[in-house]
C-alpha cells in the first residue's frame, strides 16, 4: 500500500505521448526515429510502452539505448506508473510513450493514460491512400466526445507513408488551424520494421535495426518533433519495498531465443523479494542450474521445436524437479515447452519436455487474448494473454483466468504438484506477496 503520509516530491521532464489511430499506422517506428534523434543531441531518453507487449520494447530499447518499460493502468497499477514516470522524470531529459492501437481502444485506453499523467500526444497517421481524409481524422482524434477523465492535449499529428511534397501539402493545407502537422515520414522501406505471427521481429533476428532507425531518424531532422516538447510534471508514489520472503533463495529463469517475453519488472521484483536469480538456455543448456524454483517465460518455441526437443537431458533434469516438488511457473510459449508435444505452423510434431500433460498445436487463428487475471490460491496475479497456440488434451485446469472486462472465462490454468502453468503472461508487480508464494516463499505452499 502506498505510504500517503510522506512528502510528495515532484520532478519536471519533456514528454511526449506517440499515439495512433489504430495499429500498424507506425508508432514504433515513430518512437524509435524520435528517441534516436534526441540520443543524437545527447539527451537520456526514457521510452515507455502503453499497455503488455514484449516485442516492441526490445526495438525501443536499442533506438534509446535504455531499458522500456510496460505501462498500464490496469495490469500495472496507477502507483507502479506514476511511480515509473517520476524515476524517469529524475533521470532522463525526455520521456516518450508508445500508445497501443488506436488512441481510444481499450479500457483504460492510450487516451486515458496520457490524460492521467498530463502528456500532450502526437497521433500518428498512416496516410497512404489519402490526403485530405487526414485532416478529418486528425480532428476527430481532438474533438472526438470524451468525458472529462480522458481529457488530453493533442500536440499534432504525424503523416506516415506520405508520397510525395504535394501529398504533405494537401494534408497540411487541410488541416484546422489548432493542429499541427508536426512531421511526415517518406513512403521508404528503408524505415520498415519485419514483423511475423506475435508482433515485430526481435532485433537479434533482424539485420540493420540500427540503420533503419538511424534512416527514420534523419527524416525527422529539422521537423519541430526534432525540438524537446513542453515539460511534464511526475510525482513520487512513495511504493515501499516489499518483504524479503524470497531471500536466500535462487530462482533458475530460462532466457534465450525461444524464451524472451521477460518483463524488467519482473525481474526486479523478484530481486526486492530477495532472490538471487540466474539463467539457462533450453536450446542450448544439457544441466539446470541449481535452484529453488524454475520460471519458464514466454517467447518462441515453435520456432526452435527441433533443437528443443533434441535437448532431452534438460527435459529429465525439469522432469527431476518437478518430481522433487520444486517450484516451477510455465507461461505460455513456456507451458507449450512443458506439455507432451509441440506442432508447428508447418505442421511438424516436436517431443517436448512432458512435465505437463497435453499436446501445444500453433494455429493462424488467435486464442484468447486480452487483459486477465489468475484466481491462484496463492492470490490474484494481474497479466495477459496474446498467443496463436491451444493445447488440447491436457488436465483438467485448476481454475481459469477472469478477464478484466467481460464475463466469459479466461485462460485454463493448469497445476501439477508445485508447477503452475497457463498461456498467461503474470505481471508479477501487481500482487508481490502472491509471486513470492508461487516461488516457494518460507512457509508458503
Amino acid at each position: 500500500m502506498t505510504d500517503v503520509t510522506a512528502p510528495t516530491r515532484e520532478a519536471l521532464c519533456p514528454a511526449l505521448f506517440i499515439a495512433g489511430i489504430a495499429s500498424g499506422q507506425g508508432k514504433t517506428t515513430v518512437t524509435a526515429a524520435l528517441a534516436r534523434l534526441h540520443r543524437r543531441k545527447g539527451r537520456k531518453v526514457a521510452i515507455f510502452k502503453t499497455g503488455p507487449d514484449y516485442l516492441d520494447p526490445l526495438i525501443l530499447a536499442q533506438a534509446a539505448d535504455h531499458p522500456v518499460e510496460p505501462l498500464d493502468l490496469w495490469m500495472a497499477g496507477d502507483a507502479f506508473c506514476r511511480q515509473q514516470l517520476f524515476d524517469a522524470a529524475r533521470q532522463c531529459d525526455l520521456i516518450l510513450i508508445e500508445g497501443a492501437m488506436g488512441l481510444f481502444d481499450g479500457t483504460p485506453s492510450s487516451a486515458d493514460l496520457a490524460a492521467t499523467f498530463g502528456i500532450p500526444v502526437a497521433a500518428v497517421i498512416n496516410a497512404k491512400g489519402m490526403a485530405q481524409t487526414t485532416a478529418a481524422l486528425a480532428f476527430g482524434l481532438k474533438y472526438a466526445p470524451q468525458p472529462a477523465s480522458r481529457a488530453f492535449e493533442l500536440a499534432g499529428i504525424i503523416g506516415n507513408h506520405v508520397g510525395s511534397a504535394r501529398h504533405r501539402e494537401l494534408i497540411e493545407t487541410s488541416l484546422p488551424d489548432d493542429i499541427a502537422l508536426l512531421a511526415t515520414l517518406a513512403r521508404d522501406e528503408a524505415f520498415e520494421l519485419p514483423s511475423r505471427h506475435l508482433g515485430l521481429v526481435p532485433p537479434s533476428e533482424q539485420d540493420g535495426l540500427s540503420r533503419r532507425i538511424d534512416a527514420a531518424a534523419d527524416a525527422l531532422e529539422g521537423t519541430a518533433l526534432a525540438a524537446l516538447p513542453p515539460a511534464c510534471r511526475f510525482f513520487d508514489q512513495h511504493i515501499p519495498a516489499p518483504e524479503p520472503t524470497l531471500a536466500g533463495k535462487t530462482v533458475a529463469i530460462a532466457r534465450d531465443d525461444a524464451f524472451s517475453f521477460i518483463y524488467a519488472a519482473n525481474l526486479r521484483l523478484l530481486r526486492a523479494l530477495g532472490a538471487e536469480l540466474c539463467f539457462f538456455s533450453p536450446l542450448e543448456d544439457a544441466h539446470l542450474p541449481d535452484a529453488d524454483a524454475y520460471w519458464l517465460p514466454g517467447g518462441y518455441p515453435e520456432l526452435h521445436g527441433k533443437a528443443l526437443s533434441a535437448n532431452t537431458a534438460l527435459h529429465e533434469a525439469l522432469r527431476q524437479r518437478h518430481r522433487a516438488g520444486t517450484p516451477i511457473l510455465a507461461e505460455c510459449g513456456g507451458m507449450l515447452f512443458l506439455h507432451e508435444t509441440l506442432t508447428d505452423h508447418a505442421g511438424t510434431c516436436h517431443t517436448m519436455a512432458g512435465l505437463l500433460q497435453g499436446h501445444g498445436e500453433m494455429r493462424t487463428k488467435r486464442g484468447c487474448q486480452g487483459m486477465q487475471y489468475a484466481p491462484l490460491p496463492e492470490g490474484d496475479i494481474r497479466g495477459h494473454a496474446h498467443h496463436h497456440a491451444r493445447s488440447h488434451a491436457t488436465l483438467e485446469p485448476l481454475t481459469h483466468a477472469r478477464r478484466a472486462h467481460h464475463p466469459a472465462p479466461g485462460e485454463a490454468i493448469y497445476r501439477s504438484e508445485r508447477l503452475t502453468a497457463s498461456y498467461l503472461h503474470l505481471f508479477f508487480p501487481s500482487n508481490p506477496a502472491a509471486v513470492a508464494s508461487l516461488f516457494g516463499a518460507d512457509g508458503s505452499r
